[in-house]
């Protein structure tokens, strides 16, 4: 017998509507991306709902947090829209006109460089639209998991979900230090040499502090974590405003600015990671994202390197062929 949930679902708007107030995290905020009034945006919820049968989400601490049945409901209609994409690409380039959306959600820290990976293919493509999601390590594995998005940014891909990846940058985490620091003064100096120092930390869930906690069990070490930040640039600043050291990525301080801070030359750093774009093997690609892969692997990467050796990074040879199911690095 034949499914007619379908006739019950809504319409394709509804369904818009749904993904705005999914990624947004409010229905104020999906009102506004989408130009509608708070009260248009609830009663297609509303109406959704019903048409489903049950509530898409719930409120607690004055969070929106979507159900299992609304989570569902989320990955059907970015299946449904892509469809939708994939047709509005396929007559735009029976007209040489280039259309469509591509969707990211990256990591924190890769927020630094992603842009500079966005700005050619938007001059080749400027009639793509861009949806950019950034969040912590969890927040983007759980995307994933839903399989939201296009393509996703990991320095520490998930090894428990069935996906596709392309190693395409490294990713070295240096430590650093205000420049009138006692220990910026110091030569030779190791890991033991920072341990007692007052360290700011990354938030529970960031891959940075997931790398540096992996590589203080690796060494046998520990460190004095006197506060917790869920930022890279509260943690660079108060650096800067002398609360501490810690340890980032170098893409923070290459493309974020890094007036006051000097890297603290230490025997056993950098941590030495890698960046990669990880999409579901269960999600079809789009003709967007097909493109844009392209450029990720025909011109992005040699992008990006020329400016990490610009600004003395050193880069390793990547393999650019594609890796199923990626491991932790």
């Amino acid at each position: 017998m034949k499914s007619r949930l379908h006739a019950h679902v809504g319409t394709i708007r509804q369904l818009e509507i749904l993904l705005a107030v999914h990624d947004k995290g409010s229905i104020k905020e999906a009102a506004k991306t989408l130009f509608l009034t708070q009260p248009t945006v609830s009663i297609q919820m509303k109406k959704l709902a019903q048409a489903m049968g049950s509530s898409l989400f719930n409120y607690a601490n004055r969070q929106l947090l979507f159900t299992d049945i609304g989570l569902a409901l989320v990955k059907t209609a970015v299946e449904v829209l892509d469809s939708f994409a994939r047709l509005d690409m396929s007559l735009g380039n029976i007209k040489d006109f280039k259309s469509g959306t591509l969707r990211l959600a990256v990591v924190t820290t890769s927020k630094y460089f992603i842009p500079h990976l966005l700005g050619p293919f938007l001059e080749q493509y400027p009639d793509i639209d861009i949806q950019l999601k950034i969040g912590n390590r969890e927040q983007t594995i759980e995307r994933l998991k839903q399989g939201v998005d296009d393509f996703y940014v990991f320095s520490h891909p998930p090894s428990d979900i069935e996906t596709e990846s392309i190693e395409f940058l490294t990713n070295p985490l240096v430590a650093i230090a205000h420049e009138d620091h006692p220990i910026a003064r110091k030569k030779d100096l190791t890991l033991k040499d920072i341990c007692n120092e007052p360290f700011l930390m990354r938030e529970k869930g960031s891959g940075t502090r997931h790398a540096i906690e992996e590589f203080l069990k690796q060494h046998k070490a520990k460190i004095n974590v006197k506060m917790t930040i869920e930022s890279n640039e509260a943690i660079k600043h108060s650096v800067m405003s002398k609360l501490g050291i810690s340890i980032l990525s170098a893409h923070t301080l290459t493309y974020g600015g890094q007036s006051g801070l000097v890297r603290l030359p230490i025997k056993e750093l950098p941590i030495n990671s890698h960046w990669f774009f990880v999409w579901s093997k269960s999600k079809r690609q789009t003709l967007i994202a097909a493109k844009f892969l392209n450029h990720i692997e025909s011109n992005g990467r040699a992008l990006l390197q020329k400016e990490m050796s610009r600004n003395g990074i050193a880069h390793s040879q990547v393999n650019p062929s594609h890796q199923g199911g990626q491991a932790e690095t």
